[in-house]
This record gives structure tokens, sequence and C-alpha cells, in this order.
């Protein structure tokens, strides 16, 4: 047994982990038609709820974040509610969750809110169709104003504050994986020319508008970021992007985030521009809590956060085939293998 897995760890002087594993965000498209959380995920979290921290599905800010079909929100007192059944269920079984804060920005489409403006950094589309909707083409976007950022901001940090009304005891906002918030923070996606574009500063500058009003909302200690220095998702590479990360990672140190969360399958890959693994590059330079992911196993996970090479696993796919995963892994039993099949229903 990875041993030091189980071992309790202290988010902040309010929030302590019964183990060092965590159920990394997985959309699952499960929502209403109204985008409210539904009895089945209710039921789905609280499989779940032996993971020391739970981190939902990425759930949208406000009606123009929506790239995908039934992916639930945070910005309607019914979603609220909805999410509020699903903490609570969670914290009846002594889990702890926070909610994963999303605008998908070029990769949304109006087909799911209506007559609207796609907005993204720059007027960059992306290229292909919405998944699971092959029909319905990305469009290009419309560069946010300073007027529109200045919103987005506040809608950022109102669904924040939702998110402790629904009873999560934090929230992580996505800034990976390709949406809205790393579309600032990478050359391909950022074309702009104003304070927000160009120079690694202005376009860090989206990233911690939002942290710090989030933070002046609900507190840093109760607030996370997920980045995605590599792993390129809907996006070209660009080698300069370090240099943007070389400025925001000392800035989000000063901050003093409950953690930082890397993205996508980054740590499964090497960048020579970063020196190798992202979590060895990010750790460079953050020094405050760091949550690894990336095709781990318990052991491997366990063996690299024995190397200090992050503080807390999260773990993905695995989650969806093994409700039971910590159990299992405490008690060495054998994991169920996942299959894509699994995405087509909750379990």
């Amino acid at each position: 047994m990875p041993a030091n897995l189980f071992q309790a760890y202290t988010l902040n002087s309010s929030l302590t982990l019964s183990n060092r594993i965590l159920m990394a965000p997985l959309t699952r498209c499960m929502a209403d038609n109204d985008l409210v959380p539904t009895q089945a995920m209710v039921e789905y979290y609280a499989r779940r709820a032996e993971a020391g921290l739970i981190i939902s599905e990425a759930t949208i800010i406000r009606p123009d974040g929506q790239g995908y079909p039934n992916t639930p929100g945070l910005f309607t007192p019914a979603q609220i509610q909805g999410w509020r059944a699903v903490t609570d269920a969670v914290h009846s079984k002594g889990g702890k969750i926070f909610a994963q804060l999303w605008h998908t920005g070029r990769v949304a489409h109006p087909h799911f809110f209506g007559d609207g403006k796609v907005f993204s950094a720059s007027a960059q589309a992306v290229e292909g169709s919405v998944p699971r909707m092959r029909e319905l083409t990305y469009q290009t976007p419309t560069p946010a104003s300073l007027d529109d950022i200045k919103q987005l901001v506040a809608d950022y940090a109102q669904a924040a504050a939702n998110a402790i009304d629904a009873g999560f005891d934090g929230v992580e906002i996505h800034g990976a994986n390709g949406y809205l918030i790393d579309q600032f923070l990478h050359h391909d996606s950022n074309r702009r020319e104003d304070e927000y574009g160009q120079t690694p500063a202005n376009m860090s500058r989206f990233a911690l508008e939002v942290v710090d009003a989030i933070t002046a909302r609900i507190g840093a200690d109760r607030t996370a970021l997920r980045l995605s220095p590599g792993a390129y998702f809907n996006m070209g590479a660009d080698k300069r992007d370090r240099e943007v990360f070389d400025y925001l990672l000392p800035q989000l140190q000063k901050r003093k985030l409950a953690f930082l969360h890397i993205g996508i399958f980054d740590d499964a890959m090497e960048f020579d521009y970063l020196g190798g693994r992202v979590s060895s590059y990010v750790r460079s330079v953050y020094k405050g809590t760091l949550v690894g992911v990336g095709s781990y196993t318990a052991e491997s996970g366990s063996a690299a956060i024995e190397a200090s090479k992050f503080d807390l696993l999260a773990i993905g796919r695995p989650f969806i085939a093994n409700p039971d995963y910590v159990a299992r892994v405490r008690e060495g039993k054998e994991l169920l293998a996942y299959s894509d099949a699994m995405l087509a229903e909750l379990v």
C-alpha cells in the first residue's frame, strides 16, 4: 500500500484532507436541460466521498460559457440548490468538495445559449466541431472588450460566492485545457495589442484579476487554480508561452492559494521548452501546494509525492471505473479497468 497517500494533509487553517488522493474534475454532461445537477449526480459524487477532496466536474459561470451539452451551471437559484444536494451528500459521508468554475471561451457555441457572442482573448477560431454534437462547428470568437473582461471577472467572483452558498468547501478556477482563461495565457489564442496581450504581464492579467476577485469574495484559502503550461488542447504550441508562466507563477505564489493543479495530462508528457515534465517546471517556480495529474497510478503517484514532485495526487478515469477507488488502493484490491463505455452513464 502506498502509505503516504493516506496521510492527512492540511490544506488551510480550516480544511484538513483525510488523505492525499483527489478526485479530478471529470466532465460527464449529466445535468438536466436547465443545467441543474440531478439526483444521479448526487449519488455519483456521494459514492466517491472517501477521496481526500473531490473537485467537481467543470461548472459554467454564466450561460455563454457553455460549450458541451448538459454541463451544470452555478448561476441560477435552481442550479445552486441542485449543487447543495450534492455537497450535502458528500459531507454526510465525511467528504470534502470544491467546485471547478468554468467558462469555455472560444469553445462555447450559441446553440446552447441562443443569440449571443462567443468570447475569447482574440478572434482566433478553434477548428472542428462540438463533441457529442458534431453538426455544430466552432465559430470565430469576438475579442472580449475591456468592459466584457470586467464583467467576466465579476461573474467569476459571483459564481464563487454561489459555490459557497451551495455548500462547496472552496473552488478551483479552471484556467487550463484551452478554455477562456487559458486562451489569454497562450500566444496562439491571444493576439491582443492592449493591456491584456503581447507581454507576459499583460497576458497574465486576466487570470490574476479573476483570482484576485474570487479571493476577495471567498478567501484565498478556499481558492485554487488549474493551469496548463503545456498539454495544448484546442491550441497550438508556442515556446514563448513559458515566459508567460515564468511571470504568472511567482505572482500566484504571493497570493497563497489553496493549491495549484496541473492541467489535462500535462505530467504524462515532456516539453523541451519547460525542461521536462510540467510538475518539475511548476515546482521549480511555485512553492505552494501542488496537485499532480497525468496517468499516474497510486504507486507512481505515491513515489512522486515521496520525491516532492507534488503534494497531492489527482485521479481521473480510474475514479469513474472505481467509485471505491480509495478503499481499493488502501486494501490492495485490484482496480476495475476504465472503458469509454462508462462515459455513457453515471456509475
